[in-house]
């Protein structure tokens, strides 16, 4: 897509839907949690949430008493409206405006989260920075956890084509610092009724 704007795509989305009308909306998401439990993160665990904007998952990892959270997304309109959200609670969470093929991390992550972010990256140059950012901030035996579409799932979300995903094409795209874990597919219901299949795939940093 020439010249395509990538920021104001996102700032317009977040500025003109409610949370609860975008597809990717989840009142809890239990995949993304059903990961935390399955590697038994400690409450200490340095998190972040990447594309985070104003999800939920936020809200239910404070719930659960983790302390070190942060949520890295493109648009400020995203986690402005998460801020807003979550009032007093905000302040303990650590929040990044950043195209996250040109964030520049600052600190080391235990846990690196991402539902629905890398799929929008469709270029060579994009997808091996994003790769080689993950293993720049994720520690030594880090957990990276990755949720995209399947190939079973949607091609365009937003008005924007994506990239699909099935397990094996995963893993061959971060197998240079990461080690499968465990992968299984997902069924997403949309809040206008309609099912987008994810594959979700946990990676152990090499």
């Amino acid at each position: 897509m020439p010249n395509f704007d990538r920021k104001s795509h996102w700032e317009h989305i977040y500025q003109t839907k409610e949370l609860k009308d975008v597809s990717w909306f989840q009142p809890t998401p239990e995949t993304s949690l059903s990961f935390f439990e399955d590697f038994k993160v400690p409450k200490s665990a340095k998190i972040i949430d990447v594309g985070g904007g104003d999800s939920l998952l936020v809200d239910h990892l404070l719930d659960r008493g983790y302390k070190e959270i942060t949520v890295l997304d493109i648009s400020a309109a995203a986690i402005d409206r998460a801020k807003q959200r979550l009032g007093n609670n905000a302040e303990q969470v650590s929040w990044i405006v950043s195209d996250v093929t040109q964030f520049q991390p600052s600190e080391t992550y235990d846990f690196w989260h991402d539902r629905a972010v890398f799929h929008f990256l469709r270029s060579k140059e994009d997808i091996s920075a994003y790769v080689e950012t993950a293993q720049k901030a994720i520690t030594p035996k880090g957990i990276l956890v990755m949720g995209t579409f399947s190939e079973q799932g949607p091609t365009k979300c937003s008005g924007i084509e994506i990239q699909q995903y099935s397990e094996t094409s995963l893993t061959e795209t971060f197998k240079a610092y990461f080690e499968k874990v465990n992968c299984r597919t997902v069924d997403h219901e949309t809040p206008s009724g309609s099912v987008q299949n994810f594959v979700f795939c946990s990676f152990k940093k090499k």
